[in-house]
Formats: structure tokens, sequence, C-alpha cells
């Protein structure tokens, strides 16, 4: 898929007003694979990011000799080692089924919860507006990431019962979507493209030894980058949130 927007695209925006971040992805390697090379941007540049991963993966394998508790155990290992070498200050695990997900009020609650814990200037998220996304588990929370923010997440009467907690409401800036069929936010990140292909190779039962990794993802990179004088780059769907 190409990335070239028919809109207006923004290359690089100035994001020094923000200082956290927070991806919310399915699985882990779904970070890695499609935004860790603007998480380790951010890291460089200081920002707090916090990843929360909404399963572990525990059937995301073709091996009959592991358990799911095992894989679980395996991937959670495999992030929290990917998450270190991209910088990341903080990896949460909401340890829901793989392929289970669904986009109901029990899972919205969840991730709002992480937001008003964590209290993000961007959050970055799977696109569940794109054609054809494949994966069930992607587009629950790609969808339910995007209810969360907007307005669940801003508003006290939703739950509740984090207000006695002391997690008070919050305004997420800016949503940024990857994987978007029309993205209109390019990041250059042909200086951290060897560390997203370090933090891929962590993932470990996903990619195995990652030989020819640098090679296929930089291929990809570079289709993106291209068209807007960037050598590789990473694109978004960006929704500004605060007016």
């Amino acid at each position: 898929m190409s990335a070239v927007s028919t809109h207006p695209v923004t290359v690089d925006p100035d994001l020094s007003e923000y200082s956290t971040v927070m991806v919310v992805v399915a699985h882990p390697d779904d970070a890695e694979f499609s935004c860790a090379g603007t998480v380790a941007r951010f890291t460089s540049e200081g920002k707090r990011v916090v990843f929360v991963l909404c399963t572990s993966g525990d059937k995301g394998t073709s091996r009959r000799d592991l358990s799911s508790v095992e894989l679980a155990a395996m991937r959670e290992a495999e992030q929290r080692e990917a998450s270190r070498r991209l910088g990341v200050a903080e990896t949460v695990f909401l340890r829901l089924g793989d392929g289970e997900l669904t986009p109901d009020i029990a899972f919205r609650e969840k991730i709002v919860r992480q937001i008003r814990t964590h209290r993000p200037d961007i959050l970055i998220t799977h696109d569940p507006f794109r054609p054809y996304a494949l994966h069930p588990d992607h587009r629950a929370v790609g969808i339910t990431a995007v209810d969360s923010v907007y307005p669940t997440a801003r508003d006290p009467l939703y739950f509740p019962e984090h207000l006695r907690e002391g997690l008070e409401p919050h305004k997420v800036a800016e949503l940024w979507l990857y994987g978007s069929e029309n993205p209109d936010t390019i990041i250059d990140v042909t200086e951290t493209f060897e560390r997203k292909i370090d933090a891929l190779k962590a993932h470990e039962s996903q990619v195995g030894t990652g030989e020819t990794l640098a090679e296929r993802i930089g291929e990809r990179l570079r289709d993106v980058g291209k068209p807007y004088g960037r050598e590789m780059a990473e694109a978004f769907k960006v929704v500004k949130m605060r007016r």
C-alpha cells in the first residue's frame, strides 16, 4: 500500500509542546512494525512514551509445542526487551485474549483508565477505518482507542469510579492512526531506522533471526519517504482533539 496522500501533508511537525505519548496496540510487535522509528525519535527527544499492549499475543504462532501461557510469557519478555531498546518508559499488558477483542464498554474502560493514568498528549493506535483491515484485534483496538479518546476519557461522568480512585478526566491533544489509507503526517525516521530494526529483532518468536528485516522494512519506509524528500519515513493520519 502506498503512503502517498491525496490530501495536504505535514512533514516532521513541531511537537515541542508535547511531552507524553501513549501507543495502544493489539499485540507484541505491532508497535515495532508500525511506528518504532517514530517512537525512537520521540524518546531521543526526551518525550515519555508508554506502550499499552491489549493482548500478549498468546495465539500468535504456528508451533504446536507451546501452550498459550508459555507463548504469552515469551512474547511479553520480547516486548519488554523491544521497549527497552526503544527507550520506552513503561510497558503495560492488559492481558486480554488474543483474537478475542471486542470493542465493548468493558474494553473501553480499560483504555480510558490508561489514558487517565498516563495522561498522554499524543495517542498512537491502529487505524480502524482503513478499508480491508483484516485482523479483528487491530480493528477492535483501533475503534476502542478512538472511542476512548473522545468523548469518554474527557468527560467525568464516564466511569465515575475513576474519580473515586483519583483518576481525573483527560483530553488527548492528538490522535495518530497508523496504517491509514490517507495519511497526512510524515515522520522522518532515517536516523532511527536501525533502532527500529533492533527493536523488531527482539521479537524472535515472530521474526526469527531477522536476517531480511532491514531490507524488507527499509524498502517500505523508503517508499513512504521518497515523495516527501525523506530517505525513510513513517506515515500517520492525525486527528487534532484539543480546540
